[in-house]
């Protein structure tokens, strides 16, 4: 009896240092975004006052918004590096019929987004049917996106834009600012999807082993193409909110968002090279992201050493997923 009982409290001890194991391994992040925050409050306890937390999601937003659509085509083992300039596009396509049509706000936020939906198609056409690497289409696209809004703009700025537009990016509901509650449904849709419908389960097979994918019956290439439909659609919903948070639009917004909507889905585990991770752990990279650099400008960094930093953050992020690999392999 005692013996049983032992061998018992053995392998409950077994579970659950196996449970804390994978614990750490899969979120591993979400311990050093712990420590991070720990550490930040005890040099500057106003980093967690009510308002400064709020004003570092607040911040995030944007870039969660993306990363939820960058999380679907990099766990398909694809890369998009056009929705910066996808987001500038669509910030610059709203501003400018509200400004120049005088359209209202309501139906101008809408306008742009089956122009975003449309080039996130055309990557996806490109890339599964004549069999280019994602990296080069999109590379392609992040130009041609960039320039159209320098063609639609003339190169110039729009602004002094209506009030009411400026409700989407810098309103509230209650205490909580409209982008963070847009990025919260965002991100919890993004979550359904992937965990609890035949979507979910057909992107992670095609990240893990797209010939085998195949080969049980999964349409591949469609659902690679409706990733990146997914993905510039966020985007350029992303840019809209920038545009409207300022209440103006230039070609050049957005610039190097691509970089930050990258690492906040890499460093938060999905890996690289598709087929795992998730929703909860870009959510958990995208703040980690807003955190640092929340706490870099409240502790004195020069936004110099945080770009080396951040650079570091993402070359890390890719050797241990490496090295995941080949320990899996």
């Amino acid at each position: 009896m005692g013996q049983t009982s032992e061998t018992s409290a053995q392998r409950t001890g077994a579970h659950v240092k196996r449970a804390v194991q994978t614990l750490f391994r899969e979120y591993s992040i979400f311990f050093i975004f712990l420590l991070v925050c720990v550490v930040i409050t005890s040099i500057r306890p106003v980093f967690l006052s009510v308002d400064n937390i709020f004003n570092v999601i607040r911040q995030v937003s944007m870039i969660g918004i993306m990363s939820v659509g960058m999380t679907f085509v990099i766990l398909s083992a694809d890369i998009d590096l056009s929705v910066g300039s996808v987001a500038g596009l669509c910030g610059a396509l709203t501003a400018g019929v509200i400004a120049r049509q005088g359209l209202p706000p309501l139906v101008a936020i809408f306008l742009p987004l089956p122009v975003a939906a449309l080039l996130g198609w055309v990557m996806g056409i490109i890339i599964t049917k004549a069999k280019v690497h994602s990296f080069v289409v999109s590379l392609g696209m992040m130009s041609i996106a960039r320039g159209l809004a320098l063609v639609y703009t003339k190169g110039l700025s729009i602004g002094n834009l209506p009030k009411e537009f400026g409700a989407l990016g810098g309103g509230m509901v209650g205490p909580i600012p409209i982008p963070v509650i847009i990025f919260a449904a965002f991100m919890i849709l993004g979550y359904l999807v992937l965990t609890r419908t035949p979507y979910g389960r057909a992107i992670y097979a095609i990240g893990g082993n797209q010939e085998a994918a195949r080969l049980s019956g999964i349409k591949v290439d469609r659902y690679r193409i409706m990733n990146f439909v997914i993905c510039s659609t966020l985007a350029g919903f992303a840019g809209i909110i920038l545009a409207s948070r300022t209440r103006s639009a230039w070609p050049a917004a957005a610039t190097g968002w691509e970089l930050d909507v990258i690492t906040a889905v890499i460093i938060g585990g999905t890996s690289f090279f598709g087929g795992r991770g998730g929703m909860v752990g870009t959510l958990i990279g995208a703040l980690f992201l807003g955190v640092l650099r929340n706490g870099a400008n409240l502790i004195g960094v020069s936004p110099f050493y945080q770009q080396i930093l951040i650079g570091t953050l993402v070359v890390i992020a890719v050797v241990i997923d490496r090295l995941r690999q080949r320990r899996t392999a």
